[in-house]
């Protein structure tokens, strides 16, 4: 099996380099079409699969010698391919458990906004029963009821959460690209990290302008990496590493003082 993993790698890079198409990317898909076919026989981590990835990578690098100068972007793109091959199924499930982590978080968001729903409505019955009151009654319940809607130490929690799910969606991107995940894997996160995005965006209008530039980097950084994974290239992890960098930079920004 080894040696028709080979023999099929050596035909697929020798076609390669008579058609012109020897790149980095054709050598990943052809590592990763090698090996796909093959994987499925063999326990996921066991040391025949392990044998057959190393395999895999020295063909490459056999058939390739005769180029001469650096041949690390061609080994970097034959191990991507094995990894991909490799992890498919892993990824699937990541993918299916993904799927149901969204559901039980959708859940979850609609509980909380039945949560806030019921406080609002609580306290605008507070106030309204306020309108009986004396005059200093009716506005200490008004100060104390208006405290509590306008929370900033809420509004920052709730803030810092959202950045916080966004940064970790573009790690979950960062590893899926580096680690052979899909496209659409890759692409699902950072549709992730924007919505999470879009909820941290603060809604007053003058720390929107404060903040806007910031926000448009990142939404240009997202669109960049989605743009990229269209076109299956591998700056798409350069792409990534760079939004991970915006999206740190992000978070550490301090609130603005109200005056």
């Amino acid at each position: 099996m080894a040696n028709n993993i080979k023999e099929q790698i050596t035909n697929d890079l020798q076609q390669a380099k008579q058609t012109g198409q020897l790149r980095s990317e054709r050598i990943r898909e052809i590592v990763k079409s090698a090996l796909s076919q093959v994987v499925s026989e063999f326990k996921e981590g066991s040391t025949e699969l392990r044998t057959l990835v190393k395999d895999a990578v020295s063909t490459v690098v056999e058939n390739l010698q005769e180029k001469g100068g650096e041949l690390k972007e061609e080994v970097t793109a034959s191990i991507e391919g094995a990894l991909e091959a490799v992890n498919s199924k892993r990824h699937e499930n990541i993918a299916k458990t993904q799927a149901e982590v969204k559901q039980l978080q959708a859940k979850l968001d609609e509980e909380e906004e039945n949560i806030q729903r019921e406080v609002d409505g609580i306290l605008t019955e507070i106030q309204n029963t306020s309108q009986e009151k004396s005059a200093s009654s009716k506005t200490a319940i008004d100060s104390a009821v208006n405290a509590i809607k306008d929370s900033e130490e809420f509004s920052l929690l709730k803030k810092r959460y959202a950045q916080l799910r966004a940064q970790l969606a573009i790690v979950q991107a960062n590893l899926a690209a580096r680690y052979g995940g899909r496209s659409e894997e890759v692409k699902g996160y950072l549709d992730d990290a924007k919505n999470w995005f879009n909820q941290a965006r603060p809604q007053a209008e003058a720390v929107v302008t404060q903040v806007q530039e910031k926000s448009s980097q990142l939404d240009d950084k997202i669109g960049e990496a989605g743009t990229a994974i269209a076109r299956k290239e591998r700056q798409i992890r350069q792409i990534l590493r760079e939004l991970l960098l915006a999206a740190a930079d992000k978070i550490k920004d301090k609130e603005p003082v109200n005056k």
